[in-house]
Protein backbone atom coordinates (compact mmCIF):
# COMPACT_ATOMS: atom_id res chain seq x y z
CA UNK A 1 0.00 0.00 0.00
CA UNK A 2 1.32 3.43 -1.00
CA UNK A 3 -0.35 6.80 -0.86
CA UNK A 4 0.90 9.83 -1.87
CA UNK A 5 -1.38 12.86 -0.82
CA UNK A 6 -1.11 16.78 -1.42
CA UNK A 7 -2.79 18.90 1.17
CA UNK A 8 -3.82 22.09 0.13
CA UNK A 9 -5.15 25.43 1.23
CA UNK A 10 -4.24 28.81 3.27
CA UNK A 11 -3.34 28.82 6.58
CA UNK A 12 -6.34 29.05 8.94
CA UNK A 13 -8.11 26.63 7.21
CA UNK A 14 -7.16 23.34 8.95
CA UNK A 15 -4.59 21.90 6.74
CA UNK A 16 -2.09 20.29 9.33
CA UNK A 17 -4.88 19.21 11.41
CA UNK A 18 -6.00 16.95 8.60
CA UNK A 19 -2.42 15.68 8.24
CA UNK A 20 -1.95 15.11 11.95
CA UNK A 21 -6.03 13.32 11.86
CA UNK A 22 -4.22 11.17 9.07
CA UNK A 23 -0.96 10.32 10.47
CA UNK A 24 -2.44 8.85 13.54
CA UNK A 25 -4.63 6.74 11.50
CA UNK A 26 -2.40 5.37 9.23
CA UNK A 27 -0.06 4.90 12.34
CA UNK A 28 -2.99 3.01 14.19
CA UNK A 29 -2.59 0.89 11.18
CA UNK A 30 0.84 -0.06 11.72
CA UNK A 31 1.76 1.97 8.26
CA UNK A 32 4.75 4.30 7.89
CA UNK A 33 4.32 7.70 7.26
CA UNK A 34 6.23 10.76 6.12
CA UNK A 35 4.91 14.53 5.96
CA UNK A 36 6.83 17.32 4.49
CA UNK A 37 7.30 20.68 6.30
CA UNK A 38 4.33 23.13 5.52
CA UNK A 39 5.39 24.85 2.52
CA UNK A 40 4.39 28.55 1.70
CA UNK A 41 3.46 30.96 4.66
CA UNK A 42 1.47 29.55 7.42
CA UNK A 43 -0.26 32.27 8.48
CA UNK A 44 -3.86 33.48 8.03
CA UNK A 45 -4.16 33.64 4.13
CA UNK A 46 -1.11 32.80 3.40
CA UNK A 47 -0.78 29.89 0.95
CA UNK A 48 -0.13 26.40 2.89
CA UNK A 49 0.54 22.88 1.34
CA UNK A 50 1.98 19.53 2.86
CA UNK A 51 3.43 16.75 1.10
CA UNK A 52 1.88 13.14 3.17
CA UNK A 53 3.58 9.78 2.16
CA UNK A 54 1.58 6.51 3.30
CA UNK A 55 3.19 3.09 3.26
CA UNK A 56 3.20 -0.20 4.33
CA UNK A 57 6.95 -0.10 3.57
CA UNK A 58 9.52 2.00 4.04
CA UNK A 59 9.75 5.87 2.77
CA UNK A 60 12.97 7.18 1.43
CA UNK A 61 11.61 11.05 0.87
CA UNK A 62 8.75 12.94 2.19
CA UNK A 63 8.58 14.44 -1.10
CA UNK A 64 6.24 13.65 -3.81
CA UNK A 65 7.55 13.77 -7.42
CA UNK A 66 5.29 15.61 -10.16
CA UNK A 67 2.96 13.13 -11.33
CA UNK A 68 2.47 10.69 -8.63
CA UNK A 69 -0.09 12.43 -6.05
CA UNK A 70 -2.79 10.22 -5.08
CA UNK A 71 -4.77 12.45 -3.88
CA UNK A 72 -4.57 16.22 -3.63
CA UNK A 73 -7.14 17.05 -0.97
CA UNK A 74 -7.75 21.10 -1.22
CA UNK A 75 -9.70 22.99 0.95
CA UNK A 76 -9.54 26.24 -1.08
CA UNK A 77 -10.62 25.59 -5.13
CA UNK A 78 -7.51 27.65 -6.39
CA UNK A 79 -4.99 26.26 -4.44
CA UNK A 80 -5.65 22.60 -5.39
CA UNK A 81 -5.01 24.65 -9.29
CA UNK A 82 -0.90 24.85 -7.99
CA UNK A 83 -0.52 21.46 -7.61
CA UNK A 84 -2.25 20.08 -10.87
CA UNK A 85 1.33 18.32 -12.03
CA UNK A 86 1.65 16.68 -8.76
CA UNK A 87 -1.56 14.58 -9.91
CA UNK A 88 -0.98 11.13 -11.17
CA UNK A 89 -3.18 10.40 -14.00
CA UNK A 90 -5.23 8.09 -12.05
CA UNK A 91 -5.39 10.61 -9.11
CA UNK A 92 -8.29 12.16 -7.57
CA UNK A 93 -8.57 15.85 -6.67
CA UNK A 94 -11.04 16.26 -3.49
CA UNK A 95 -12.03 20.11 -2.85
CA UNK A 96 -13.95 22.37 -1.13
CA UNK A 97 -15.88 24.71 -3.94
CA UNK A 98 -15.45 27.96 -1.87
CA UNK A 99 -12.61 30.17 -2.15
CA UNK A 100 -10.75 31.80 0.31
CA UNK A 101 -11.42 35.39 -1.39
CA UNK A 102 -8.55 37.41 0.35
CA UNK A 103 -6.52 38.77 -2.91
CA UNK A 104 -8.30 41.73 -4.74
CA UNK A 105 -8.28 39.89 -8.25
CA UNK A 106 -9.35 36.15 -7.80
CA UNK A 107 -10.16 34.70 -10.63
CA UNK A 108 -13.56 33.65 -11.90
CA UNK A 109 -14.69 31.06 -9.98
CA UNK A 110 -16.82 28.66 -12.30
CA UNK A 111 -12.98 28.79 -14.67
CA UNK A 112 -11.28 27.63 -11.60
CA UNK A 113 -14.36 25.01 -10.63
CA UNK A 114 -14.46 23.95 -14.71
CA UNK A 115 -10.47 23.50 -14.61
CA UNK A 116 -10.72 21.10 -12.13
CA UNK A 117 -13.68 18.72 -13.58
CA UNK A 118 -11.61 19.04 -16.58
CA UNK A 119 -8.60 17.67 -15.17
CA UNK A 120 -9.45 14.14 -14.07
CA UNK A 121 -11.43 12.41 -11.20
CA UNK A 122 -12.59 15.11 -9.21
CA UNK A 123 -15.14 15.83 -6.39
CA UNK A 124 -16.34 19.38 -5.42
CA UNK A 125 -17.94 19.45 -2.12
CA UNK A 126 -19.80 22.55 -0.29
CA UNK A 127 -17.53 22.26 2.64
CA UNK A 128 -19.20 25.03 4.35
CA UNK A 129 -22.74 24.25 4.35
CA UNK A 130 -22.28 21.05 5.78
CA UNK A 131 -20.13 22.14 8.41
CA UNK A 132 -22.88 24.46 9.58
CA UNK A 133 -25.31 21.32 9.24
CA UNK A 134 -22.47 19.56 11.34
CA UNK A 135 -22.79 22.65 14.25
CA UNK A 136 -19.65 24.68 13.47
CA UNK A 137 -17.98 26.10 9.96
CA UNK A 138 -14.82 25.87 11.24
CA UNK A 139 -15.07 22.10 10.68
CA UNK A 140 -15.37 22.24 7.01
CA UNK A 141 -11.55 21.05 7.05
CA UNK A 142 -13.45 17.53 8.77
CA UNK A 143 -16.12 17.56 5.88
CA UNK A 144 -13.15 17.36 3.38
CA UNK A 145 -11.34 14.70 5.14
CA UNK A 146 -14.35 12.33 4.79
CA UNK A 147 -14.91 13.01 1.37
CA UNK A 148 -11.75 12.43 0.52
CA UNK A 149 -11.41 9.22 3.10
CA UNK A 150 -12.53 6.58 0.45
CA UNK A 151 -9.27 7.78 -1.75
CA UNK A 152 -6.51 7.25 1.64
CA UNK A 153 -6.86 3.42 2.08
CA UNK A 154 -7.25 3.91 5.73
CA UNK A 155 -10.54 1.82 7.32
CA UNK A 156 -13.06 4.84 8.21
CA UNK A 157 -13.14 3.41 11.83
CA UNK A 158 -9.28 4.37 12.53
CA UNK A 159 -9.70 8.07 11.09
CA UNK A 160 -12.95 8.46 12.61
CA UNK A 161 -10.80 7.46 16.63
CA UNK A 162 -8.23 9.55 15.29
CA UNK A 163 -10.16 12.48 15.12
CA UNK A 164 -11.72 11.96 18.70
CA UNK A 165 -7.92 11.38 20.13
CA UNK A 166 -6.99 14.58 18.20
CA UNK A 167 -9.89 16.83 19.72
CA UNK A 168 -9.91 14.93 22.86
CA UNK A 169 -8.92 18.06 24.83
CA UNK A 170 -11.43 20.33 23.13
CA UNK A 171 -14.31 18.28 24.96
CA UNK A 172 -16.88 15.99 23.73
CA UNK A 173 -18.98 18.37 22.17
CA UNK A 174 -16.37 19.64 19.55
CA UNK A 175 -15.55 15.89 18.94
CA UNK A 176 -18.91 15.30 18.18
CA UNK A 177 -19.37 18.27 15.30
CA UNK A 178 -16.10 17.08 14.07
CA UNK A 179 -17.40 13.47 13.63
CA UNK A 180 -20.65 14.68 12.34
CA UNK A 181 -18.70 17.04 9.76
CA UNK A 182 -16.54 13.92 8.40
CA UNK A 183 -19.19 11.27 8.25
CA UNK A 184 -21.34 14.26 5.88
CA UNK A 185 -18.43 14.64 4.05
CA UNK A 186 -18.10 11.05 3.42
CA UNK A 187 -21.70 10.33 2.37
CA UNK A 188 -21.59 13.42 0.14
CA UNK A 189 -18.54 11.86 -1.31
CA UNK A 190 -20.48 8.60 -1.65
CA UNK A 191 -23.39 9.99 -3.27
CA UNK A 192 -22.41 12.72 -5.11
CA UNK A 193 -20.79 11.79 -9.32
CA UNK A 194 -17.42 11.61 -9.93
CA UNK A 195 -16.11 14.09 -12.74
CA UNK A 196 -13.97 12.31 -15.07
Amino acid sequence: MNKNIILAGVGGQGILTIAAIIDLAAMGEGLKVKQAEVHGMSQRGGAVQSHLRISDSEIFSDLIPLGKADLILSVEPMESLRYLPYLSSGGTIVTAIQPFDNIANYPNLDNILNTIKNSGRSILIDAVALAGEAGNLKSSNMVLLGAASPYLGIEKEKIEKSIEQLFSRKGQETIDINLRAFKLGLKASENKPVNI
